[in-house]
């Protein structure tokens, strides 16, 4: 199945956090931290509420929501200063998404990334991770602008690499970033990732695919 699909795709556009690594348990711990040190406990809904905001988007909710006496901007550094140290030294890759770029690469696929976090911390995960130097495009969250469930960044980045949206593969793994991939006409795929679990029978029932790991990519295509 897999090697048919690619036959019919030009580019391929993944999410980063809980897509490409293994990163989304990191900002539970950043928010009851951040909340705390403000005088507040995190409010039970604030992470369903955020989901699928740019990293912009988030900073304004939260000021506008929870923390008004804090600016935007000044939130966006504070989480920038609070992450980079996992980003830069902890974060690792999903299984096998390696092996997949590698061969999506060996294909001349073009390889893009579409993440809510800011430049700063997915530059910074994927230089320690080796994995950079793949992607021929970046659509990063801290600008404004309408982020996922909107599809403006995925129609963004199939005009940055030069392809029409519906030869472009998406791989996410929460539900908005699916509707997102939906709504810019490409073709989706659920990948399970253990922090959003309790998502996945609706993200299957949306995406156009779905996959437990790459390793069933991989074992299809014979990924090096």
């Amino acid at each position: 199945m897999w090697k048919e699909l690619l036959d019919n795709t030009e580019a391929v556009l993944f999410d980063l956090d809980g897509t490409v690594v293994d990163s989304m348990w990191i900002w539970k711990d950043i928010d009851i931290e951040y909340f705390k040190k403000c005088g507040i406990d995190l409010p039970p809904a604030y992470q369903k509420e955020i989901e699928g905001l740019s990293f912009y988007e988030t900073a304004v909710y939260t000021h506008d929501n929870y923390i008004p006496w804090v600016s935007v901007e000044t939130l966006m550094d504070d989480w920038n200063e609070m992450a980079f140290e996992y980003y830069a030294n902890t974060v690792k890759t999903k299984d096998y998404v390696r092996e997949f770029l590698e061969y999506l690469r060996s294909r001349e696929f073009k390889i893009g990334i579409v993440t809510s976090n800011s430049r700063i911390l997915c530059h910074t995960t994927l230089k320690n991770n080796g994995l950079l130097g793949y992607f021929d495009c970046i659509i990063t969250g801290e600008t404004e602008g309408a982020g996922k469930p909107f599809p403006d960044v995925y129609i963004n980045c199939a005009r940055g690499l030069g392809v029409s949206c519906d030869k472009c593969l998406v791989f996410e793994d929460l539900v908005n970033g699916i509707i997102a991939g939906n709504r810019a006409g490409m073709t989706t795929v659920a990948i399970y990732d253990e922090y959003s679990k309790y998502q996945w029978d609706e993200k299957c029932s949306i995406a156009d695919y779905n996959i437990m790991s790459y390793k069933e990519i991989a074992d299809e295509v014979s990924c090096p």
